[in-house]
């Protein structure tokens, strides 16, 4: 069963009822594009072209939404209204059908008509050179092509415009979309980036704090209650220099000469010995050998790993000797921090492994690689040690480095940075 057409458009219907009382207007006036039509009965011609009128009419109602129909009903229409008077409104109509048919019709007719009416135009304007061989019938070829050809021929042109829009309209909303994707990708970054340097600047300082607190707490001792208390004073200054420096570079933002010193490998020493004045043995500490100055990201980078890895050390390890090694060779910096691993103990600080995730993520971010696990190696004291492990490339071009991203562990859950 064939389905109801869907309502006509508004549209549709104005452009229906002006072309049926146009028609009729013309026929009330005795306006036609022939004079006789020789093959119906005398007296009935001007009535005869009333029924393709009525017929174009109907079939502009179905322009926009069964176009093909509509055409088909508008083609036998015209064919019978050259049998009558004829009706310029019905060859109006029908040339409205066509365009629409190019225009709201599917894609393969949109492309088929134009080349169609055109063969068309073609065929008759040479059939009826032949049958007359006369120059005027040029004029017949001129005709079909204004009614067919023509307005197939606007309506193609006028979709393709609309797809081209349509299609620019989209790429304009795409660009949108990717440009919001990245502003959004940008400031995650940023904050991680803020996050990170952020937990570096503070987390050693509120560690040493905590722990030396919990003994000044813990020991009834006033000369230990005072070395400890001289510990948290200055970690505290310490800790609320360092925030007070980042709050001023965030704050400073955008301008030219905003005030940003980053911390470099030459401050290794220094921080080695805060750890130590923290409580933290570190025995062994080697400074990368002298050669060409490293770039900045790199030393920042290798600064935060080795600020890191002696807070956690101090916040989980267990008691005993703690080694930093820098290496430089091979256009690559090895980081190598190792201490007591202190499972049976438990950490002496609270973590929550936001460390281990900011090493990492610095070590990936210049195309390097970092582990952090237990090794087998016994330490002086005897028993696993913890390790941590970033390989650094000092030059563009560098991916991962075999070993740097999966040694042993590679982010363990057995301690929390």
């Amino acid at each position: 069963m064939v389905p109801l057409p869907p309502r006509p458009h508004r549209d549709d219907v104005l452009i229906a009822l002006a072309g049926l009382l146009g028609g009729l207007l013309l026929w009330a006036l005795g306006l036609h594009t022939r004079i006789a039509a020789p093959t119906l009965p005398a007296g009935n011609d001007a009535a005869w072209s009333l029924l393709p009128l009525a017929a174009t009419a109907g079939a502009e109602l179905l322009r926009r939404t069964w176009t093909g129909w509509a055409l088909a009903v508008g083609t036998v229409a015209l064919v019978a209204d050259q049998f009558t008077v004829g009706s310029l409104a019905t060859v109006i109509m029908y040339t409205d059908l066509v365009y629409a048919a190019v225009l709201y019709g599917p894609p393969a007719r949109a492309r088929r008509l134009p080349a169609a009416t055109g063969l068309v135009t073609v065929a008759v304007t040479l059939a009826v050179l032949a049958w007359f061989r006369q120059p005027q019938a040029l004029l017949v070829g001129v005709v079909v092509g204004v009614v067919s050809f023509g307005p197939a021929t606007t309506g193609a042109m006028l979709r393709n415009h609309r797809e081209a829009a349509a299609a620019a309209r989209l790429r304009a909303e795409q660009t949108a979309l990717l440009a919001e994707m990245d502003r959004v990708q940008a400031v995650t970054d940023e904050r991680a980036r803020m996050a990170r340097e952020l937990h570096d600047l503070v987390a050693g300082h509120l560690s040493a704090i905590a722990i030396h607190s919990t003994a000044a707490l813990s020991l009834d001792d006033e000369a230990t209650t005072r070395r400890a208390l001289g510990v948290i004073r200055e970690n505290s200054v310490d800790g609320l220099a360092e925030m007070r420096r980042l709050i001023e570079v965030l704050r400073a933002e955008g301008e030219p000469d905003a005030p940003s010193v980053p911390p470099t490998l030459d401050g290794l020493g220094t921080l080695v010995e805060q750890a130590r004045a923290n409580g933290l043995d570190v025995r062994r500490f080697t400074p990368p050998p002298a050669g060409p100055p490293l770039p900045a990201p790199v030393g920042l980078a290798a600064y935060r790993i080795v600020q890191e890895s002696l807070t956690n050390a101090l916040k989980h390890g267990a008691p005993g000797p703690v080694d930093a090694v820098l290496d430089r060779s091979e256009g690559t910096l090895t980081v190598r921090v190792r201490s007591p691993l202190g499972r049976d103990a438990g950490p002496r600080a609270p973590g929550s492994g936001a460390g281990l995730v900011g090493m990492r993520e610095r070590a990936e971010l210049l195309g390097g690689g970092f582990s952090a696990g237990p090794v087998g190696e016994a330490g002086p004291g005897g028993g696993r040690r913890w390790e941590v492990r970033a390989v650094l490339p000092l030059g563009e071009g560098h991916g991962r480095f075999p070993g740097a991203g999966s040694g042993p562990g590679d982010i363990d859950d057995e301690r929390e940075g």
